[in-house]
């Protein structure tokens, strides 16, 4: 891990066009999410967006920085700027600004005062499992645990970001339902002939939920070879961190664990950027452009459902859509996400 910025500016302000209520922007900007692979961010600047607000992300003398894509000048986007001796340049009137953003130099006068007023607003910026983080409203670290990624015994993978017309609430609900894999994934590993879902239970860990899911259900994708013994159950476990994002340990024969962390970023109330690093403990020989080939083809399965429900939003009034037993996870993530602060009328 790295942690290359701590300090922030305070900045309530709601990003122009913002797509989300006041009540649910200023909720969800108290949390962290991911906003790019870490191997995207270079000294080139990228410009990013996070719950409608505009960011540009770059590495200054190895150094990760993360501010609003905007000079105050004159409104100029950063990103399309460059990194000159440590300093970003805007390239609109050549304004420079150092990794705490502040105003270095205005070319067209190199000897008077610079106003303080010329200064970024700067979001705290960490690097981990191989993504980019920030929160737009809170220093205090808030990253989902992924103990795989650390483990020597495991094998590293991670796919592309994968764009989603859709909202990340529904995206995330989708990851913990397990009685769509039998109709959606039937390209990949679902199974017309396995549908029932087995009753489960669902914890409340602190600010957490934890689900432990049994069933004959098999992790394999089809055409691949199954070593799985006839009649071996699935062990898949569901860990929840409000608002967007969850762990899945699916449990293998002999001892392998597969574990994916699933990270729905909202670049907008009905636009999500899905992230997703992988860890297992077998297969290491298994080629890794394999192994995301396969994920974006679960991806693709599951974007096509989540781009067409309707309503768009996920209703936290739980009277708003019809439940089941197997739906236990998705309730309480309803409810956990009300519980959190967010309007029972979900904009995201």
């Amino acid at each position: 891990m790295i942690s290359e910025n701590k300090t922030m500016s305070v900045d309530t302000q709601l990003p122009r066009d913002c797509t989300f209520t006041a009540q649910d922007w200023h909720v969800l900007a108290q949390y962290w999410y991911p906003i790019a692979l870490a191997s995207e961010v270079t000294e080139k600047p990228i410009g990013v967006k996070l719950l409608d607000m505009k960011l540009v992300c770059y590495r200054s003398n190895d150094k990760l920085v993360i501010a609003r894509d905007l000079c105050f000048h004159r409104g100029a986007p950063l990103s399309k700027g460059w990194v000159e001796n440590g300093e970003i340049v805007c390239p609109y009137h050549g304004f420079r600004y150092n990794c705490e953003g502040k105003c270095t130099s205005v070319p067209a006068h190199p000897d008077a005062k610079i106003s303080p007023k010329l200064k970024l607003i700067v979001y705290p910026a960490i690097e981990k499992y191989g993504l980019i983080w920030t929160s737009l409203a809170s220093n205090e670290e808030q990253i989902p645990e992924f103990p795989g990624w650390d483990d020597p015994d495991y094998v590293n993978v991670l796919p592309p970001s994968f764009d989603i017309a859709g909202s990340a609430g529904r995206q995330l609900e989708g990851f913990l339902d397990v009685s769509h894999f039998a109709y959606v994934h039937t390209e990949t590993f679902g199974d017309r002939n396995n549908t029932e879902v087995p009753q489960y239970q669902v914890k409340r860990v602190g600010n957490e939920l934890l689900a432990e899911y049994w069933s004959t259900v098999s992790n394999y994708g089809k055409g691949q070879d199954n070593p799985a013994p006839e009649g071996f159950e699935w062990l898949r476990e569901f860990r929840v961190f409000p608002p967007f994002a969850a762990s899945l340990t699916v449990y293998f024969p002999n001892d392998g664990k597969l574990m994916i962390l699933n990270c729905a970023s909202p670049v907008s109330a009905r636009y999500t950027r899905l992230f997703c690093p992988i860890s297992r403990n077998f297969d290491k020989n298994v080629p890794t452009e394999d192994t995301i080939r396969f994920n974006l083809q679960v991806f693709q399965e599951d974007r096509e459902m989540v781009e067409a429900q309707t309503p768009e939003d996920l209703p936290l009034d739980l009277h708003a859509e019809a439940h089941i037993p197997a739906d236990r996870t998705s309730i309480a993530y309803r409810q956990l996400l009300n519980e959190i602060g967010l309007g029972r009328n979900y904009t995201a």
